[in-house]
């Protein structure tokens, strides 16, 4: 029997109307079995835990945000959004203020200055938009009325109990995206967990007022995740030959560039012929652009996976560090 197709605003609608109706989270079997979860592998409070999720209010818009992400638009609308005058002008500012806890991380982890800023550019607008949505409302929300991504957002509901015991927090006060992403730097829980230090040394890891963390944070994050002090990231390339067949959406470099100029792919800048890179297309503002990423350009996309999101966090960078050395 064929099964009737359900239109993405059909689900959506489905969706909303579900999370409305099942205001009451502590009383559905499949939370009790979360807490129920939580209470036998990390010995939780269960009187505790059971009064923050009585605590919850379904977010309806959440639901209908995740259903159209930034990061479906093409390039030419994606660009504009971030790469702007004032964006520029405010993360030079944000660079001079904290010159020196920069300068600190870049020589600890390796990772440029402008890498660093532009990534929390682009996340926060330099810790402005950092978001309103109270964190444990969202990870409910999306972990048990998000179906498409509900498992990844349970664990990360899992991770943030996790993390407000150990760093003595009120899970009810944490703001943060419709995601769950928290702070200047956007981290998800289970990223606040693995990857956030304390880099003033005061005994804590803020990542919401305290600058010195997010920055060594951020630097720790690509530090772990394999950012190569001092190595290239991405060039324009030149395409010559079937494009088809050179074109890629595999983000992680599967040939050397020296492959890539045998099939045609050229970049214009200097990279090394063994140098493991991939070759994508982005839908421009002039036509099809080609960009020959390299493995840092792969190490931007583990901070969020979209290609568009590396591009733009790397053409901030190029455009800060141009600024700054101007004001210098």
């Amino acid at each position: 029997m064929t099964k009737p197709k359900v239109s993405g605003l059909s689900l959506l609608t489905i969706i909303l109307a579900t999370a409305t109706a099942q205001a009451h989270y502590e009383e559905r079997a499949d939370v009790q079995q979360f807490i129920n979860n939580m209470v036998s592998k990390y010995q939780y409070d269960r009187t505790q835990l059971t009064y923050w999720l009585e605590e919850v209010v379904p977010q309806t818009a959440i639901l209908e945000t995740i259903a159209k992400p930034a990061e479906s638009k093409t390039w030419k609308d994606y660009r504009p959004i971030f790469l702007t005058n004032d964006r520029i002008q405010q993360g030079v500012t944000f660079w001079k203020n904290n010159r020196e806890v920069l300068l600190r991380a870049q020589q600890q982890f390796g990772v440029p200055a402008e890498i660093i800023v532009a990534i929390i550019g682009v996340e926060t607008f330099y810790g402005k938009r950092s978001g309103n949505y109270l964190v444990l409302d969202s990870l409910t929300t999306l972990g048990f009325d998000y179906a498409p991504r509900a498992e990844f957002f349970r664990k990360e509901l899992e991770q943030y109990l996790l993390m407000v015991r150990d760093e003595k927090i009120n899970p009810l006060e944490m703001r943060g995206s419709y995601a769950g992403a928290m702070g200047m730097p956007q981290f998800i829980p289970s990223s606040f967990r693995t990857f956030a230090i304390d880099f003033d040394g005061d005994g804590k890891r803020d990542l919401w007022t305290n600058t010195a963390d997010v920055v060594g944070s951020v630097a720790n994050y690509f530090k772990v995740n394999g950012w190569q002090a001092g190595e290239p990231v991405i060039s324009r390339a030149s395409v010559t030959g079937i494009v088809a067949d050179l074109v890629t959406s595999q983000i992680k470099p599967a040939k050397t560039v020296a492959e890539y100029k045998l099939l045609g792919a050229t970049p214009i800048a200097a990279f090394s012929e063994k140098a493991a890179a991939t070759l994508l297309q982005f839908d421009g503002a002039s036509g099809a652009e080609y960009w020959m990423g390299l493995d840092n350009f792969y190490v931007i996309t583990r901070y969020n996976r979209s290609p568009l999101y590396a591009m733009a966090v790397f053409q901030l960078s190029q455009a800060l560090s141009t600024e700054y050395s101007a004001v210098l």
